[in-house]
């Protein structure tokens, strides 16, 4: 699998264990900047992530930010990213699981750099379950995106 990776100044410290991480898990790396602690602004690099997956680039995306809330905002805004902040690994594996997540945003001033591992690991080894339930409801989260509301007005089953 590919996994871009991308980061603002306040993530750039826990880059390196986030790719080595992804390295060591088989995983292949897009490295998508930023490449030192020069001050830049997280949307940017949010939505080169969310483009490497859109373009086919990259299957699963980890952005990095100060609080991982401004990527995940940002990520958000690009049709087909459904990003979320996960700073525990319960969170990134269900996240993926349940939810087809695929940009996993982390605060770099939130969390450590063991922590940071865990839940990439747990954010990568996870899959979609495929289970009707869950793809009933990722059915609607896509009929949002799309519409602006659940097809036919239909919120609740």
């Amino acid at each position: 699998m590919k996994i871009a990776v991308a980061c603002d100044h306040a993530g750039y410290p826990l880059k390196d264990e986030i790719i080595s991480v992804i390295e060591q898990t088989g995983n292949e790396v897009v490295d998508l900047g930023t490449y030192n602690q020069e001050p830049v602004d997280y949307p940017d690099y949010a939505e080169k992530a969310g483009r490497a997956i859109i373009q086919g680039q990259a299957d699963r995306a980890i952005v990095l930010c100060g609080s991982g809330v401004g990527a995940s905002i940002a990520a958000n805004k690009i049709r087909g990213i459904y990003a979320c902040v996960c700073h525990d690994t319960y969170s990134a594996h269900q996240g993926v699981e349940h939810d087809n997540m695929n940009v996993l945003c982390l605060g770099g001033r939130i969390i450590g750099g063991e922590l940071a591992k865990e839940i990439t690991k747990a954010f990568i080894c996870a899959k979609f379950s495929g289970e009707a339930r869950h793809k009933r409801r990722f059915a609607k989260i896509v009929s949002i995106e799309e519409t602006g509301s659940m097809k036919n007005g239909k919120t609740i089953d």
